[in-house]
């Protein structure tokens, strides 16, 4: 195991509160499909990674999303916190603390749940990569990031001032970590699915058979 704690920041998969943009263009049940087998998909991942301990940043009401039981029965593999903070940049370097707090381990890697093709073989490389850096970012194709790991979780502190969802938050991130002296590696890009015109790339680099791929034939995207 790697003494490294995987966090995976979440929102519960509801419609109407879920993937709001890609939900404008196929509608708010379509998009908590998405949404949930996305999330689902990024469970597995973190699950078959040898992180030390696994906890997820949680917000939302599971019981009003879509395979509520299986994400609950998938949780059972996690530590589940909920996420707190003002915003979304605050829950973020909160959901970094908490969950070192819980785990008895600093060094956090944290992903969400808008990159569903990620592995674990993937998740392993960034957590090893971790151990020999003080922080890994791994950038998004659409100008934010979708994976940020640091050898000690107030580390992310400096998240908390980097403005988010927009297209350079991804860079904006990086210059606040360097100007706290961080060294930072990259890692690989990514694409994320926020609107309808990601899903074709990120469909391609999942699994045939993974759940998003599923999902995304069904609602005829």
């Amino acid at each position: 195991m790697i003494p490294v704690v995987g966090l995976v920041v979440a929102k519960a998969p509801v419609p109407g509160l879920a993937k709001t943009r890609l939900a404008s263009t196929i509608g708010d049940r379509a998009a908590a499909d998405i949404a949930a087998a996305a999330l689902l998909d990024t469970l597995d991942a973190v699950a078959a990674s040898p992180f030390q301990a696994r906890v997820v940043a949680m917000t939302g009401d599971l019981d009003a999303a879509p395979a509520s039981e299986e994400i609950r029965s998938r949780l059972d593999a996690f530590t589940v916190v909920p996420q707190r903070g003002d915003d979304f940049a605050d829950r973020l370097a909160n959901a970094h603390l908490d969950a070192a707090a819980v785990a008895g381990i600093r060094a956090v890697v944290q992903i969400g749940m808008d990159t569903p093709q990620v592995s674990s073989a993937l998740l392993t490389e960034c957590a090893e990569e971790l151990l020999g850096a003080e922080a890994v970012l791994g950038l998004a194709t659409d100008g934010g990031w979708w994976v940020l790991g640091v050898s000690d979780a107030s580390m992310a502190d400096c998240v908390r001032q980097v403005p988010m969802s927009q297209d350079d938050t991804g860079a904006q991130t990086l210059a606040a970590l360097s100007a706290k002296g961080i060294r930072v590696e990259l890692v690989a890009e990514l694409a994320d699915v926020d609107t309808v015109d990601d899903i074709e790339a990120v469909r391609q680099a999942c699994a045939t058979e993974s759940r998003f791929a599923r999902a995304v034939r069904e609602v005829r995207v």
